[in-house]
């Protein structure tokens, strides 16, 4: 169910020339432990002026949106939910524009799915990602991935951790040091 909603998503975004990445949960399955999971969540690289063109692209991917009013809902937000027209799967689509996520973009994983290439956000993002959320699942799943992935790049998401706690001014790379010295431990 989720690989068949994926791959319309993939395959539209692609047609589209749209740069996008799976991130969440859908990536944790991808690079670390096995876990329940019921959604998709997908950061798009546009900003919130693009929010018609996003809708005309979820209609074609078979998604309805959630929101009675997109665009306000998109603005006040950035994050457009939706819900796949043939099952109850919510797909979240983030909207995006900032220098991190443009330099994520180019770090994707392309994974072949049902014959069509998915992009997912590599495993170093997804653990910014999970490190900046910070919701004791998110921090397991970088344990996770951690534990599968040794040889991430470690550096790149010390940079982005040090830029994130900086500007939003919480100790996120603590928190990341703190789980490698569990892993490693």
């Amino acid at each position: 169910m989720f690989e068949k909603i994926l791959t319309r998503i993939g395959a539209t975004l692609e047609a589209a020339d749209l740069d996008y990445m799976v991130i969440g949960g859908q990536a944790v399955l991808l690079y670390g432990e096995p876990r329940l999971t019921k959604d998709i969540d997908v950061t798009l690289g546009v900003g919130p002026e693009q929010v018609a063109e996003v809708v005309d692209l979820v209609r074609q991917m078979n998604l309805k949106p959630l929101a009675e009013d997109p665009e306000s809902f998109v603005r006040e937000t950035m994050v457009l939910p939706c819900q796949a027209s043939d099952t109850e799967v919510q797909v979240d689509l983030v909207f995006s524009f900032s220098p991190y996520e443009q330099q994520a973009f180019e770090r994707t994983q392309s994974v072949e799915m049902s014959g069509t290439h998915v992009q997912f956000a590599s495993p170093e993002d997804v653990i910014v990602h999970k490190i900046v959320a910070g919701r004791p699942r998110d921090l397991e799943d970088v344990r996770s991935i951690l534990l599968k992935n040794p040889s991430v790049d470690q550096e790149y998401v010390r940079h982005w951790l040090t830029d994130f706690s900086a500007s939003l001014g919480r100790p996120f790379l603590d928190q990341f040091e703190n789980i490698l010295r569990e892993v490693d431990g």
